[in-house]
């Protein structure tokens, strides 16, 4: 009778740790390739984000901003700053907003030598206006994007977009109009049905990102 000889394996015994390191190594390079796979930009993003921090953006082709997990990483808190002091200037300009509407309203009611103090202070304000919303605006375009895109449906986010598309309209109407209504007496009404419109759009807007 033969009996098998000691430190001999049997087939099923060579062939379980050969098993079991195929497993690990596929599990292994499925975790590589899924990390290997994962997007480091949106897919979509607004065409000034994509001019600078695209993966064709002028920051990338310069080298400056490589696109790397490291570099993203950076880059996700440079937007964080930025997105930050977009909310604070957003309430700043509003404040400036709320004090412009109340010195346009004595405008319209001033005569007299008090009509050139006011005119003053309401184009001081205005200038300020414009420079705190040109750089809030800037500093919401021009920001790296997030790592993924904006999840379908509707979304306080996107109703602050849609709501930013029509107070930046009304900017750009409000300061032609003003151009005009010094030259135009009838054209003031219009003037300040636009600004109001501008002021409503923008305060909707940022109450719908904090409320």
């Amino acid at each position: 009778m033969l009996t098998p000889a000691f430190g001999q394996t049997s087939p099923a015994d060579t062939l379980k740790p050969n098993a079991g390191a195929t497993s690990a190594d596929d599990l292994l390079a499925g975790l590589t390739d899924s990390t290997e796979a994962a997007p480091l930009m949106p897919r979509h993003m607004i065409f000034t984000q994509r001019a600078f921090w695209g993966p064709k953006g002028l920051l990338r082709l310069t080298n400056i901003a490589p696109l790397t997990p490291e570099g993203r990483a950076k880059e996700l808190k440079i937007r964080r700053t930025m997105l930050v002091t977009h909310q604070v200037l957003g309430f700043a300009t509003l404040a400036g907003f709320v004090a412009q509407g109340i010195v346009g309203s004595r405008l319209y009611k001033a005569q007299g030598t008090e009509i050139l103090r006011i005119r003053e202070t309401h184009s001081n304000l205005a200038t300020a206006i414009n420079i705190g919303y040109t750089t809030t605006a800037l500093l919401s375009l021009t920001a790296p994007p997030k790592m993924v895109s904006e999840r379908r449906g509707p979304s306080s986010i996107k109703l602050h977009k849609y709501l930013a598309i029509l107070h930046m309209a009304g900017m750009v109407a409000t300061n032609i109009l003003s151009e005009q209504a010094s030259k135009n007496d009838q054209l003031k009404s219009w003037h300040r049905a636009a600004a109001f419109t501008t002021f409503g759009a923008y305060a909707a807007s940022i109450i719908a990102i904090k409320f």
